[in-house]
């Protein structure tokens, strides 16, 4: 691309001031810069925001300084991976890092903290007044040993489930399956590698940098961690003494946010910010080049009327040599965007709509290039919604469809709404008389092939000019095929070797047809399209699936296929839910090989529930419209959240099973209390290093990035805000039962 950029540079340097050049390749590298850029600016600011969070937390420029590590080194080695591979830097695989940079400190955080935690203690052990206390202390690297080992099963659980929710969405069909895998091969490959470095990076840095401490220096919590503590510490009596309450309030909520679903919106993909739109304008079929040409003319110059446009630029027609092939009658203009704009991009497109309205006779379909392109795979029309209807007679399928066009004239939110175009053009009918074939022993047949070679011509040979080749065709002039009384008066052979003229053996006349038949499945068919404006794309097309029925009745035979981005959304929508419920599947079978109970492992996964109600409430907020990048930020949710459970109820186990306590109100505090840091440091950093994806929408770059950011965000602060809560009490609730079944096997440890 950048060669071909400085290509273009050269040449525009060598024109006259009067001549400007405007390849399609500049507004393609225009798009790539800029979506890269922001997505580059997302990383870096959510890097920054990670920074500050850690230091808040732990106050200690060591502690900060061995978590950080873990990033640079996470995307070093993901860096490596895709070189290897043959993996491109592109926006996907930038954006799963901007997704991931947050999670990349997770497991660092987990280790760190509890290593430094153990570390105090085992400081205020030595320096202990009693003797016996003080023979309690360990030596600096035993307890660095023993924190890291403490937390190691937790970490790879809980990074396992987070990389397993993720596989499934490897199995995506089409185009979202070629949007969302780089995505998510960049997510897991950093998160693996961030798993690696806490496994042996972390530990190692812990026992350099914390085992040089001072033991006469007093290390305390910062003052945020001790207010958070004293806060939690009330909050949790509260909790334990009204479980039942909390957990119905839960429920509740998690019910409501389930109800409030089947009211959102629905669309394919987030509508792309590419900076130049691309308009097809189509006149009546048969249209001249030069009319044609006049009427992209005028539409040129209304579009440089739009205060927002750059410039304007036009092809009509396309050369049959041409990969598409396009008749003189239509236009493609591509509109470029000026770098500053004010209004958003839905008010310029009305902008353009209402401008382009006085051309009369000519349909208007306003869109992007690579959502036209999407547009054309998934239905083979570049509209947002194809609606094909099916049937055997011509007049009739064009019937229905202007009626099916009207009836959707009247659904709010359908634009350029189009039939197909198709025009009666003359033909030439030939009728053969069988009877005077047969007085003249000539064969039907035989007649018919020689017509069809003499007017429409036949392929004798080929012309090959380097890699190009052309057909030879035999065929008679134009001024023949044109005048009805030379083709009447055209001779044949009869088997006697006679000749007699045309007119004396076929009815020869001029009639009139549509100029092109569309066949899908053996089918005849006709397509009326529209792209949507002002509502949701699941909304408009349930809308148009109503009326169309209602006011249109067809005839026996007939039937109508509803295609384009909405039939995607659905089929892709079916297809995530039920790797959803493979995901969900896959995140109990891991946690029950760890706990080997299901009442715990339902316990922990209770945070995907409870994340789902800051999801919704997040989608809610933003617009309120699911599409396939919001459904893969459910599904990567789902294992995010589980961590936060995880990190808790296995700190309880720890407690019981390697420190003496037994299933009580005391310690389910302690070991709330105790793992309130890293949970809410794991939360925070994961969900703020998003923030930077969700303030623009409509930025290059972050449209399939936002919906996900979203739902992550949102879905975060719910479940670690809710966890804090609910995870204490329903352990308090049937965690003794659980627990009973984890230590089944386990002798002399009492519950």
């Amino acid at each position: 691309t950048n060669a071909v950029i400085e290509a273009c540079e050269e040449l525009k340097a060598s024109l006259p001031p009067d001549v400007k050049i405007n390849p399609d390749i500049f507004q393609q590298k225009s798009f790539i810069s800029n979506s890269i850029s922001n997505v580059e600016d997302a990383l870096r600011d959510g890097f920054i925001l990670v920074v500050i969070i850690l230091f808040l937390f732990l106050l200690n420029f060591r502690t900060t300084i061995i978590t950080l590590t873990a990033i640079p080194l996470s995307i070093l080695i993901t860096a490596m991976i895709f070189k290897a591979f043959g993996i491109s830097i592109n926006t996907l695989t930038l954006g799963g890092l901007a997704i991931a940079i947050g999670e990349l400190v997770d497991d660092a955080i987990v280790d760190v903290e509890n290593v430094f935690r153990r570390l105090r203690e085992n400081s205020a052990l030595a320096k202990s007044e009693d003797e016996e206390e003080r023979k309690k202390a360990m030596p600096t690297m035993q307890v660095i040993y023993l924190a890291s080992s403490e937390v190691r099963n937790s970490i790879v659980y809980a990074t396992i489930i987070v990389v397993l929710v993720f596989l499934p969405l490897f199995y995506l069909q089409g185009i979202e399956g070629r949007i969302f895998a780089p995505l998510g091969i960049a997510y897991i490959t950093s998160i693996l590698a961030s798993l690696l470095v806490s496994l042996t990076v972390t530990p190692a840095l812990c026992s350099y940098l914390l085992g040089k401490l001072s033991k006469d220096k007093e290390h305390h919590d910062s003052g945020l961690v001790r207010f958070l503590k004293r806060q939690d510490t009330q909050l949790l009596h509260h909790t334990l003494d009204r479980p039942k309450l909390i957990l119905t309030s839960a429920v509740v909520l998690i019910v409501g946010a389930m109800a409030v679903v089947p009211f959102f919106g629905s669309e394919f993909l987030p509508p792309f910010n590419e900076g130049v739109f691309t308009i097809n304008l189509s006149a009546p079929p048969g249209t001249s080049l030069e009319e044609s040409n006049r009427m992209g003319t005028i539409a040129e110059k209304l579009m440089v009327e739009v205060p927002e446009v750059a410039y304007a630029s036009r092809r009509t027609g396309r050369a049959e040599l041409d990969e598409h092939t396009e008749p003189v009658s239509n236009s493609e203009i591509d509109v470029t965007l000026k770098p500053d704009i004010e209004r958003s991009r839905d008010e310029i497109i009305k902008d353009i709509r209402e401008k382009l309205g006085v051309i009369k006779g000519a349909s208007i379909s306003v869109g992007q290039p690579i959502s036209h392109r999407i547009e054309h795979l998934l239905s083979g029309v570049r509209a947002q919604v194809a609606v094909k209807l099916y049937g055997n007679d011509l007049q009739t399928l064009r019937q229905k469809a202007e009626e099916i066009k009207a009836t959707m004239e009247s659904v709010n939110g359908a634009v350029d709404i189009q039939v197909e175009r198709q025009t009666m053009v003359p033909q030439l009918l030939i009728k053969v008389n069988r009877e005077a074939l047969v007085r003249y022993g000539l064969q039907a047949g035989k007649v018919a092939e020689d017509l069809q070679v003499f007017y429409n011509g036949k392929v004798t040979g080929k012309i090959f000019d380097g890699e190009k080749s052309f057909d030879i065709l035999l065929r008679t002039t134009q001024e023949e095929r044109s005048n009805i009384d030379r083709i009447k008066q055209t001779l044949i052979d009869t088997p006697d070797g006679g000749l007699i003229p045309l007119g004396q053996i076929a009815n020869v006349e001029y009639t009139y047809a549509v100029n092109s038949i569309s066949h899908e499945n053996a089918q005849r068919k006709i397509t009326v399209s529209c792209n949507v404006q002002g509502e949701d794309l699941g909304t408009t097309v349930e809308n148009i699936q109503q009326a169309i029925p209602a006011n249109i009745e067809l005839p026996e035979g007939y039937f109508i296929k509803y295609e384009g981005q909405y039939e995607n959304q659905k089929k892709s929508s079916q297809f995530i839910l039920w790797l959803g419920i493979a995901a969900l599947i896959g995140i109990f079978l891991v946690l029950f090989s760890h706990f080997h109970s299901w009442r715990i492992v339902l316990q922990v996964m209770l945070n995907i529930p409870l994340a789902l109600v800051g999801s919704v409430i997040a989608v809610a907020c933003t617009g309120g419209t699911f599409s396939v990048a919001t459904l893969v930020g459910f599904i990567t949710l789902a294992g995010i959240a589980s961590r936060n459970g995880i990190m808790m109820i296995s700190h309880y186990i720890h407690l019981i099973e390697h420190e003496g306590e037994t299933f009580n109100r005391k310690m389910i505090v302690r070991g709330s209390l105790e793992r309130l840091v890293p949970v809410l440091m794991t939360a925070l950093v994961a969900a703020l290093a998003l923030i930077p994806l969700t303030l623009d929408a409509q930025a290059a770059g972050k449209e399939i990035l936002y919906p996900v950011a979203v739902v992550i965000l949102g879905g975060l602060i719910s479940s670690t805000l809710l966890d804090i809560v609910v995870t204490p009490a329903v352990f308090y609730l049937f965690g003794k039962k659980g627990l009973e079944e984890y230590f089944s096997k386990k002798k002399g440890i009492r519950v």
